[in-house]
Order: C-alpha cells, then sequence, then structure tokens
C-alpha cells in the first residue's frame, strides 16, 4: 500500500527536479527557450508601453479573439452529437495540422526570411537567423511537454506528478500547450502592422480551430464530461491564443532581429506541435491515408489563403 501511494506523495517541485535530472539536455533547452523568450521581451517591453506598437497590439488582439470565436463555435456541435467517428476525427485533425504547416512556412518562415536578409543583407545570415528561431521554438515546445502534466487524446498523461492532476485538467493543460504558439504567429504575423503578413496567418488559424475545437469537445466528452462543460472547456481553450497573440507582439517589436527571430520561433513551435502530437494522434488509428489527403487538403487551402491574403 506504502508503495501504490508513493507516487502521490511526491511533491510537484519534486517531480520536476527528477523530470530535469532524467532529461537534462531538454531541461536545459528549456532553459534558453525561455531566456530568450525574456530577453526578446525585455527587449519590446517599453515599445508596448510606449505605445509604438499600439496598432500592432490591436490587431493581434483582434486575431486572437478570432481564434478564440472559432474554437468555440467549433466546440458547440459537441452539444448535441453523441460522438465523432474516429475516421473523421482524423481527417479534420489532418486539415489542422496541413493549415498549420503551410502556414509556418509560408507566413512565418518565409516572411522571416526576407526580413532577415533586410537586417543581415547576407542570405546565409538571414537563414540561420530564422533556424535560430525555429530552434528556439521547438526547444521551448519540447521543454513544456517534458515539463507540464497533461493528457494527450488517445496518448495517456504525459509529464511530472501528472497522477496529482485531475484528468479533466490534464486535458486543459495539453489544449492550452497546442494552442499558445498559434496565438504566438498570429501576434508576430501582426506585430509589424502588416495585414499582408497576419491576415492569411489569423484566417488559416481561425479556419483549423474549428475542427479542433469540435474534436477537443468530443474528446472531454468522451472521459465523461457532460457536453455543456465539455464545450465551455474546449472554448475557454481558445484564450489561449489571444494570450500568446501578446506574447508575440511583445516577441518582435523591439530589436530588428526579433522580428525575424519571433517569426522562426513561432513556426518552430507549431511544426513542433504538428510533428510530435497531431500526426502521431492521426495515425495511431489505422486512418493515416485519409489523414494525409485532409492533411494535403489543409496544406493546399493555406496556399490558397496566403495567396489571395498575402
Amino acid at each position: 500500500m506504502e508503495l501504490a501511494r508513493a507516487p502521490h506523495s511526491t511533491s510537484l517541485r519534486g517531480a520536476w527536479l527528477a523530470q530535469a535530472h532524467s532529461h537534462p539536455w531538454t531541461a536545459l533547452g528549456l532553459a534558453a527557450g525561455l531566456a530568450a523568450l525574456v530577453v526578446l521581451l525585455a527587449s519590446s517591453l517599453w515599445q508596448i508601453i510606449s505605445g509604438e506598437a499600439e496598432a500592432a497590439l490591436r490587431l493581434a488582439l483582434l486575431g486572437g479573439a478570432v481564434g478564440l470565436a472559432a474554437t468555440a463555435l467549433g466546440a458547440v456541435p459537441a452539444l448535441s452529437l453523441r460522438r465523432l467517428a474516429q475516421r473523421t476525427e482524423d481527417v479534420m485533425l489532418g486539415f489542422a495540422a496541413g493549415m498549420m504547416l503551410a502556414a509556418s512556412s509560408f507566413s512565418l518562415i518565409l516572411p522571416g526570411l526576407a526580413a532577415a536578409e533586410t537586417v543581415t543583407g547576407n542570405g546565409v545570415a538571414s537563414a540561420l537567423t530564422v533556424v535560430l528561431g525555429l530552434a528556439l521554438g521547438a526547444l521551448l515546445m519540447l521543454g513544456l511537454d517534458q515539463f507540464t502534466p497533461h493528457e494527450h487524446t488517445h496518448g495517456g498523461p504525459c509529464g511530472p506528478a501528472n497522477e496529482r492532476v485531475g484528468r479533466v485538467w490534464l486535458f486543459v493543460l495539453a489544449i492550452a500547450l497546442h494552442n499558445l504558439p498559434e496565438g504566438m504567429a498570429i501576434g508576430v504575423g501582426f506585430s509589424r502592422g502588416d495585414l499582408s503578413v497576419g491576415l492569411p496567418l489569423t484566417a488559416a488559424i481561425a479556419i483549423q480551430d474549428i475542427p479542433e475545437g469540435l474534436a477537443v469537445a468530443m474528446a472531454l466528452r468522451a472521459i465523461g464530461v457532460s457536453p455543456p462543460r465539455a464545450v465551455a472547456i474546449a472554448a475557454a481553450s481558445g484564450l489561449m491564443e489571444p494570450l500568446g497573440a501578446l506574447l508575440g507582439v511583445g516577441l518582435t517589436s523591439g530589436l530588428a532581429l526579433a522580428y525575424p527571430i519571433g517569426m522562426g520561433l513561432a513556426a518552430g513551435a507549431m511544426i513542433f506541435v504538428v510533428s510530435h502530437e497531431v500526426i502521431p494522434e492521426t495515425h495511431r488509428n489505422g486512418h493515416q491515408t485519409a489523414a494525409t489527403l485532409g492533411l494535403m487538403g489543409g496544406f493546399a487551402l493555406m496556399m490558397v489563403l496566403d495567396t489571395a491574403l498575402g
């Protein structure tokens, strides 16, 4: 009996320390990513406080609010749906993954390369600048994934001391980890008040938030959450997008190089989420062909949006 209770008696701080000891390089990467965030935010805080980023801030908050509304809209059908066919869910999530990948490529990495070349005057240096951002975004999400207790839809609980957190809250934390880079991408896209970057990004993220919202609400229903509460939690998860948008504006409103680095960071975080979480979820149920076709459809739609709105 004592052995059975031992994990529950472990403090969250102790679990974090044990996780850091087991994954020292991941812990170091998370520390580096967070340190970079602090430096970039400190460099740009005055820009926001002084009002120089006021227009970008308004656009980013509006874009984040659109993402929040799309997530809530997608969750509403869960009030009446009893279940969602697994194949349908996998196609929907594949579609969302395709839009995220295309948005990372066309609306973040390519503009980031152009902005970095303007600052550095060198193609190789501009590529390395964006690669630095990509690495920071991946390190940040890897660290958060390792050190935040959460639960994937089909993969079970993850992170330190997850047994001390209720299952619903594990889902909520997983959703927060998923939505944070999307909000950051919106904020980064609007950080210079450039509608040609921010508008297609916001449109893409809002469109893919609709099936995501439904999938999250149905997953919560599947573990016994009542329909109204499942819809409310799924809708509330969209709050991470305006919060992430604020972070994105803060990251890229100061130093000249902060903008392309921030573009790379947002792209790296989204690509990490797609590869680490979304694609494995859509391929574990035997529907990988349908999910891949959904991904390609989402990628193609984002290309059209980027061309039409960019």
